[in-house]
């Protein structure tokens, strides 16, 4: 009995020797590969800037007697602001009419005179043809006439004198009100009622330069600093895809508007601008941004650059492509197509799917089925 048991534990120990040993193997997932990272050429960062801001001011120095907006609010072109005081203005305004009226009178008088004394010239012309009246007399009432025409034509140039001081006098009662050039929001309000007002900084920290200052959302775009070793890599119409530090996860389609013809010698960089396909109400200005510049050609067929695997999960025998796949246990080699390289990786075209496992370095000496087992991490 202990002989059988013996000979029996020794034909298992044999058939345990010649059963082949597992390999221990490194594996690595496939993963599905991001079409738009693979197009990237380019990161940068800048901020959101207003093409169209302004600061509005008045044409002359006053006083702020009404201020009609506040932060936020929207506004039309030509939107009243803000009036200043029109005490002065409106003094001269009806000095100006005053005059107007006054050299109207006198160009009427004139004209009253002159209308008469041409009655009187056609009168005595007539009583010269026919000597009742002497040369003289006639001499005398022509001169009259040619003096009331000069004195006429002097008044008429008075009068538009006149005209002229009141539509200056008109225009500065104008300028009194201050108006939105453009349409847009009003992002600071900086002048409250009784403050003075001047276009140019008179009078220390106790006058303004602005009532508040206006954006044109609609003329948004990002200004980004590119490193000049990488200029080469930017073109005017090539997409880009921005996304807001404020919103990370918001990616927003843009494309480069212009590259700026000069370079800052200083930061060794050089400035272009991105505009976005759409604007949102998200978007504000002096918001900071990151920017992928990416490829403007096509971008190729989605199947071409659904998965990806590290080069070294690859072999060429035979000038064909070769993977291993771990598979419940088991080597499995797989024929694969291969497309473009990507880093230390390569996109796989066919051959695999997402999901499954792949030896890494596989060895020379591993044969289709053979017994492998992951490596503990």
């Amino acid at each position: 009995m202990v002989v059988v048991l013996v000979l029996v534990a020794a034909g298992a120990g044999v058939a345990w020797l010649r059963q082949p040993k597992s390999i221990i193997v490194h594996t690595v997932m496939v993963q599905e590969s991001s079409g738009g990272a693979d197009r990237t050429l380019l990161n940068a960062s800048g901020y959101v800037t207003a093409r169209r801001q302004a600061t509005i001011s008045a044409k002359n120095t006053g006083k702020v007697i009404e201020v009609m907006v506040e932060e936020g609010m929207k506004v039309d072109e030509g939107q009243i602001l803000a009036r200043l005081d029109s005490t002065n203005v409106e003094a001269g305004l009806s000095q100006a009419e005053a005059q107007l009226t006054s050299a109207n009178t006198a160009l009427n008088e004139i004209s009253a005179s002159l209308d008469l004394a041409m009655r009187e010239q056609d009168r005595f012309e007539k009583l010269a043809a026919s000597e009742f009246v002497s040369k003289s007399d006639l001499d005398k009432y022509q001169t009259d006439v040619k003096v009331l025409q000069a004195r006429m034509q002097r008044q008429r140039a008075e009068v538009a004198v006149a005209e002229k001081t009141l539509a200056v006098w008109k225009q500065q009662m104008d300028d009194t009100i201050i108006r939105a050039p453009f349409a847009g929001v009003v992002i600071s309000k900086d002048a409250q009622p009784g403050e003075m007002i001047s276009p140019i900084s008179a009078g220390g920290g106790f006058t303004r330069t602005g009532i508040c200052t206006v954006v044109d959302m609609s003329s948004l775009e990002i200004d980004v600093d590119v490193n000049e070793s990488y200029i080469n890599r930017v073109e005017a119409g090539q997409p880009v895809e921005a996304t807001l530090d404020a919103y990370p996860d918001w990616k927003i389609p843009a494309k480069v508007i212009a590259i700026i013809p000069t370079a800052d010698r200083q930061k060794a960089t050089v400035k272009v601008r991105v505009g976005f396909e759409k604007l949102d109400p998200r978007i504000l200005p002096d918001m900071s941004a990151k920017v992928a510049f990416e490829s403007s050609a096509p971008a190729p067929a989605a199947a071409t650059h659904d998965l990806r695997i590290p080069q070294s999960a690859m072999q060429q025998v035979d000038g064909k492509s070769l993977a291993w796949v771990f598979n419940d246990g088991h080597a499995e080699r797989r024929a694969i197509t291969v497309g473009a390289t990507q880093g230390a990786d390569i996109a796989v075209i066919a051959g695999l799917h997402s999901g499954e496992k792949i030896i890494l370095d596989a060895a020379s000496g591993l044969a289709d089925g053979a017994a492998v087992t992951e490596a503990k991490p």
